[in-house]
């Protein structure tokens, strides 16, 4: 396996650029991941950068090959020791993995240090819908919640805090409680999206009112 990847780096420095972007087929340029030294707050970001690139370049690599592909980006630091570890498993027999994501979420585990599932929880907390819609407001929560660790009664709890309050009341006092999240997305989606209608359309009876009681205003004076 070390052998394996010591040429794939050397056929990296080689190869050029043109026949690297069509061997990996496609013509659409897709930035690298950048090198991962076991720095935790950078986890998340070369994960999404090896999952674009193995999406666009490398889908009909085997996936042997994506995670050798993976590993030769995992360098210094912390990370040259797991990567010698990974790479002796590997060589060994003693894991298989079925899928490149299956790989990386191992890596993840690794090295995040739980410091991006704070960080998400965080960010979870600080939200408030305000003058957002709500289909604004779920949206910005799903991302928000996404790796917080939040799920169940606890994520539904929270998207209640921070709902505004008149749509959280009816909500709560529905006939038919509400139990799952989606279930709260769906219907608190439904709920804003009628009452934003129903204040249309009475702003439009109520121009149509006012610009009737005008040309009434403006008939009179014509006729005085």
């Amino acid at each position: 396996m070390q052998v394996q990847i010591q040429a794939l780096l050397a056929g990296r420095a080689t190869e050029g650029e043109g026949a690297r972007e069509a061997r990996r087929g496609g013509e659409a340029e897709v930035a690298k991941p950048q090198i991962f030294d076991g720095t935790a707050t950078r986890v998340a970001g070369f994960i999404t950068a090896c999952k674009l690139y193995i999406r666009m370049k490398m889908r009909e690599e085997p996936v042997e090959g994506q995670v050798q592909w993976i590993l030769s980006y995992v360098q210094r630091g912390t990370a040259d020791v797991w990567k010698k570890n990974v790479m002796e498993e590997l060589e060994a027999g003693e894991v298989e993995y079925e899928m490149a994501e299956e790989f990386l979420m191992s890596l993840k585990k690794e090295f995040s240090g739980g410091e991006e599932e704070s960080a998400k929880v965080a960010e979870l907390r600080k939200l408030e819908q305000g003058g957002k819609t709500m289909e604004e407001f779920v949206q910005e929560f799903k991302r928000a919640a996404r790796r917080s660790g939040y799920e169940g009664r606890p994520l539904v709890e929270e998207f209640k805090r921070e709902m505004n309050g008149g749509i959280r009341r009816k909500l709560i006092e529905a006939e038919n409680q509400l139990v799952s999240i989606e279930q709260w997305y769906k219907k608190a989606t439904a709920l804003n999206r009628n009452w934003r209608e129903s204040r249309r359309e009475e702003e439009r009876l109520r121009e149509k009112k006012e610009m009737g009681g005008g040309q009434k205003q403006e008939q009179k004076m014509i006729m005085s």
